[in-house]
């Protein structure tokens, strides 16, 4: 099946409208990327005495891209650590009618649209009034005010600029290399990010902050109990959808992509063992059941991760 061919069927399953524009979408792809994206430092694979095959490269490229964490630094201290990339790829900025015309830009647009919709209805019952963030696409790396990010750091959320970063190679990856395909993974992915931008309307991202500074031992507890919020925050969404229709396959698909990116099983990938002291983002069971308890039961009190003992 077509890239195109995909998404057209993407479109039915979600039953949503593409077309028209989203304010809230600034699409940044068609500025040089200049940095070939994914540039690690290294020379080809040397890491420490250590040769990386393709295999393993790729392997470490795409964890780096869900730990929001260039993991190639572990391999340090060998020659050529420091060095540039072998290999830049310069891109040609596509043309704006191109971009603007992007099946897979339609879609996020669509889905930012509806989460933040959705917001717009459902916060005010928190006390607070939603404000809309803003999603940069971007291509290689961009510049945001939480510093410069490459490709390889995932999709992200920015407090600083109450801005959504990602670069739509990512869904890619999350589809053939980690079993999450379909539309509503995708979506997933961006209710999630957006998440974040509701924790830091309701003044909890600050409230983390600072409780890292008097306690910098239990950062990793806290990012699990931050991200596991956010995966709540997404199924919040779910259960209160604008105009994108749902129905339980896709509630299936979300939680495929939940377990996919669990701590859990992607340490297992990566080293064959699990160290549950150094989570960040949770197991997948755990961002399961915070998926599934945002979705049951639609609420911004029902997601309250920090009262877990």
């Amino acid at each position: 099946m077509s890239a195109l061919a995909r998404i057209v069927q993407l479109w039915a399953d979600m039953q949503w409208t593409p077309g028209g524009d989203n304010p809230d979408v600034e699409d940044r792809r068609g500025e040089s990327g200049g940095g070939g994206g994914f540039g690690f430092g290294g020379g080809g694979g040397g890491f420490g005495g250590i040769h990386l095959g393709i295999g393993g490269t790729l392997i470490l490229l795409v964890l780096s891209f869900l730990f929001k964490t260039n993991l190639f630094q572990f391999f340090g201290g060998g020659e050529g650590q420091n060095s540039e990339p072998s290999r830049v790829e310069q891109r040609v900025p596509d043309a704006p009618r191109k971009l603007a015309n992007d099946p897979k830009k339609q879609f996020v647009s669509a889905v930012l649209k509806d989460v933040q919709e959705t917001w717009d209805k459902r916060l005010p019952e928190s006390g607070k009034n939603y404000r809309h963030a803003k999603l940069d696409l971007f291509r290689d790396s961009i510049q945001s005010a939480c510093g410069q990010a490459q490709s390889a750091t995932g999709p992200f959320y920015c407090p600083g600029d109450e801005k959504v970063y990602v670069d739509l190679s990512f869904f890619d990856e999350l589809r053939t290399r980690f079993g999450a395909p379909g539309e509503f993974a995708q979506a997933y992915v961006l209710a999630h990010e957006v998440g974040h931008h509701v924790q830091k309307i309701l003044g909890i991202e600050e409230q983390v902050r600072r409780a890292e500074e008097r306690n910098p031992r239990m950062q990793n507890q806290y990012s699990v109990r931050v991200e596991l919020q956010a995966d709540c925050f997404a199924g919040v969404w779910a259960s209160h959808p604008t105009e994108i229709k749902l129905d339980e396959n896709d509630i299936d698909a979300g939680l495929r992509a939940a377990a996919a990116v669990g701590d859990d099983r992607l340490q297992k990938m990566a080293r064959g063992t699990v160290s549950p002291e150094t989570f960040t983002h949770g197991s997948s069971a755990q961002r399961m059941q915070w998926f599934r308890t945002g979705y049951q039961n639609g609420t911004v009190a029902s997601c309250n991760t920090f009262d877990q003992r």
